[in-house]
């Protein structure tokens, strides 16, 4: 029985699944069993070679390097199915690595004798291994390891090039919603897969059952298995991306939603499938180990240093050669991974929250446009209250949270923000109702510093707790702004106050003196007039979406100077996000504080003109909201 249940355990995971059965249960007959309790190191980095290969049965394990200054660099983390030991065994000298137990793990050990007749009588096997360790292992990397992420490598680079319908199993194993849970389980194993997608009487897919859900839904519930699939299955809405979509819009969607498999759709059909062993083949490590990484951890400092090297993965991102636009949605979304770990923290240190909470966010992380450490810019809603105690309670509570969030962010390296613009601030930390009423006296009352406000506050959105709060809340504001000219009218004034830095002669209109002189601020001077520019279209329109090229998106079909100019005003805002990025990367590796300021003198030929080329074009959108509004005429 022993035996069997090893040869089944083998059947479901790479690189055994390649094999044939009388082989497996030759390989199954020299298996050993070993248990390590949660933090045993397993093995100790520069310590004698394995004598085994490991293969985690149940569990997680982390790899991990000390350099010399002390610092420990997470190179992996590893759960049910992959391996470990592999190179110190084929290496016969040291152990490169620490590896440890981060759970209570069990794992089968396969004698290294075993190993090698593998790896010298079957390709596939090889293959698989040395991808899965040799490339991020070799010693030629192996001393520039202390300044790398998970995004190092020249694999990471088809992460932006390769479409996510080249990696999808084609194959797309399904089962009816009438089957019963016998039934799929029975397909599962028949066909060695781990997710299996549920269809409707259409043939359309209606949910999905993993391998995670017979254990915590059948077996550790203890549910008849005659009972329909449907039962146990994830329930739309499925995560799903386009075949036309790239790897790294996959992984993104993982990540935001904890999963490991995502349905590939092609002209809205089911196209196939792709899982975190597929990007783990293409990389030759899991994209989602930085992720898991955070949400490993429940404490502040430990999130200190993780927080520190999201720097690093700007840079290393840089160098394979990624849009703006994507470095900024990986970025954000880590920078919202700390967010969320830090709420939970200081959930469990207060207690649960007396009422639903949102936490929101605004300003460039509302808008999902983070690079390098920005301000803090974040507020709350709680749900309304009638009982006066519970309200004095909530209240408290939420004040003693925000406060613990914004010097727990301040101690991960987020700034606060200089115009305090922050949940901790009682002015944004209120309940929805108040919100609301906020929203409207600022749309109703359109005073300079109303527009002020609601140009910071009107890109939020929820990254924690009760969103609906916040989708609430949006809603509202969609509806407030309809037909309300005298906002837009004064919101246009604020638009075209700051025009893009191009003088007479194709010059650039610089600082005349002061620290900054001959310099030219990309944020205040380019970047921010073309964001203005379509947050204004966005709010006319009632749009939820807060990214300003989400928004370009959406506006295209919707609004005449979007549909004129929008390709044109993508491609510009890619390229001032880009020189921005790459001069603050540069000041950073110079021991510099970042700021925006560059030299127009020092941009090659082809920047300048591409930046003059930008500046026209917002100058051009600045003239039609000019010429729809007449900013500074008395309506």
């Amino acid at each position: 029985m022993i035996i069997e249940e090893a040869v089944a355990f083998l059947k479901k995971v790479p690189p055994f699944q390649f094999l044939e059965e009388g082989r497996l249960h030759s390989i199954a007959l020299n298996l050993a069993l070993e248990f390590y309790p949660k933090d045993t190191l397993i093995h100790r980095q520069n310590g004698p070679p394995s004598k085994h290969l490991g293969i985690i049965k149940k569990g997680a394990i982390k790899v991990f390097v000390v350099t010399e200054d002390g610092e420990e660099v997470v190179i992996d983390y590893r759960s049910e199915g992959a391996t470990f030991g592999f190179l110190s065994l084929i290496g016969k000298d040291k152990v490169r690595s620490n590896v440890m137990a981060i759970e209570d793990t069990i794992a089968y050990l396969l004698n290294k004798e075993i190993v090698h007749q593998l790896l010298t009588s079957n390709p596939d096997v090889t293959e698989f291994l040395l991808k899965a360790h040799l490339a991020t292992y070799i010693d030629k990397t192996y001393k520039e390891m202390h300044s790398k992420s998970m995004f190092h490598g020249g694999s990471d680079r088809l992460l932006f090039t390769t479409q996510v319908g080249e990696l999808a199993t084609k194959m797309v194993i399904t089962a009816a919603s009438t089957a019963s849970i016998q039934d799929a389980a029975r397909i599962m194993v028949t066909k060695k897969v781990s997710a299996l997608v549920i269809t409707d009487h259409d043939g359309q897919p209606a949910g999905m059952v993993t391998d995670r859900d017979l254990r915590d839904k059948v077996v550790a519930q203890g549910l008849v298995i005659s009972e329909p699939v449907s039962a146990i299955m994830s329930k739309p809405p499925l995560i799903t991306v386009d075949a036309r979509d790239f790897c790294f819009e996959a992984i993104l969607r993982m990540i935001r939603h904890n999963v490991h498999h995502v349905l590939v759709l092609k002209e809205n059909k089911l196209h196939g499938i792709v899982t975190n062993h597929d990007f783990m083949i293409l990389q030759g490590a899991s994209p989602l180990s930085f992720a898991k990484f955070i949400e490993n951890q429940d404490r502040i400092s430990s999130l200190v240093p993780v927080s520190a090297k999201i720097n690093r993965v700007i840079d290393l991102l840089l160098k394979e050669g990624a849009k703006a636009s994507n470095i900024t949605k990986i970025i954000s979304e880590l920078n919202d991974r700390i967010v969320r770990k830090v709420l939970t923290i200081a959930e469990k240190q207060y207690g649960p929250p007396p009422v639903p909470y949102c936490w929101i966010v605004y300003g460039s992380e509302g808008r999902k446009e983070q690079t390098f450490r920005t301000d803090q810019d974040n507020g709350l809603i709680f749900q309304d209250v009638e009982d006066s105690e519970l309200r004095t309670r909530a209240e408290e509570y939420f004040a003693s949270l925000a406060i613990f969030v914004r010097d727990a962010l301040t101690t991960c390296g987020f700034p606060l923000c200089p115009g305090d613009y922050m949940a901790a601030n009682p002015l944004w930390r209120k309940p929805l109702s108040a919100w609301k009423e906020q929203f409207a006296g600022w749309v109703n009352t359109p005073t300079s510093e109303a527009i002020l406000a609601s140009v910071i506050l009107f890109d939020f959105r929820g990254v924690h707790g009760e969103l609906a709060l916040a989708e609430q809340l949006r809603a509202h504001l969609s509806h407030l702004s309809r037909q309300k000219d005298m906002f837009f009218k004064h919101m246009a004034d604020m638009v075209v106050a700051t025009r893009p830095p191009l003088g007479f002669f194709k010059t650039f209109v610089v600082e005349k003196n002061g620290e900054h002189k001959d310099k030219l601020n990309l944020k205040i001077k380019c970047l921010a007039p073309l964001i203005n520019v379509v947050r204004l279209f966005s709010l006319e329109e009632g749009l939820p979406e807060t990214s300003t090229l989400e928004r370009i998106q959406a506006l295209k079909d919707r609004h005449p100077i979007i549909r004129e100019l929008g390709d044109d005003l993508e491609h510009a805002l890619e390229f001032i996000m880009l020189l921005r990025i790459h001069h603050q990367s540069a000041q950073i590796e110079a021991g510099e504080e970042p700021n925006n300021y560059i030299d127009p003198e020092k941009l090659s030929n082809l920047e300048k003109n591409t930046l003059q080329t930008s500046c026209k074009l917002i100058s051009k959108a600045q003239e039609s909201i000019v010429r729809k509004y007449s900013p500074g005429t008395v309506m």
